[in-house]
């Protein structure tokens, strides 16, 4: 647990002073590609301590889905109400998005014991899982919205 604990805080100090720089300076061009070099991180610790990629298959699913579509809904909250639409669209967002990213999470599970794949949510596992699965997802949104001139 200590250990999962250290990745975690490593991670985050990396990626809140990987995204500061982007924000504080306005080059949303960048956001969406950061992100989305920052989902693979969690990957890459993941696989440094001997863990199987394929066992967090399913909470990459999660974290991709969950966070991605929630940011669609920061998006359109922000767009229609500034900052208390953001914030709206981020607490309402994120209890939808769970529960179909929990959806999605449980049918990926399903696959990947039927093909005798290791799945089981451990500490560590799990957090590196969906920390990468929510960067790349909000990596995702956000590219995609950069391209398409939201902001």
């Amino acid at each position: 647990m200590v250990r999962a604990f250290a990745w975690c805080l490593v991670l985050t100090l990396v990626i809140v002073f990987s995204v500061y720089p982007i924000a504080s300076r306005e080059l949303t061009g960048l956001a969406g590609p950061v992100l989305l070099v920052l989902g693979l991180a969690p990957l890459a610790v993941l696989k440094l301590n001997n863990g199987s990629l394929a066992s967090v298959v399913a909470d990459i699913a999660f974290g991709a889905f969950d966070t991605g579509f929630m940011t669609i809904a920061i998006l359109l909250g922000a767009t229609f109400a500034g900052i208390l639409g953001a914030v709206i669209g981020a607490g309402a967002g994120d209890a939808i998005t769970d529960a179909w990213a929990g959806l999605i999470e449980g049918k990926v599970a399903v696959w990947l014991r039927k093909r005798g794949i290791d799945e089981a949510r451990r500490p560590f596992t799990t957090s590196m899982g969906k920390m990468s699965g929510c960067l790349l997802g909000a990596g995702v949104t956000v590219s995609f919205a950069s391209l398409n001139g939201i902001f």
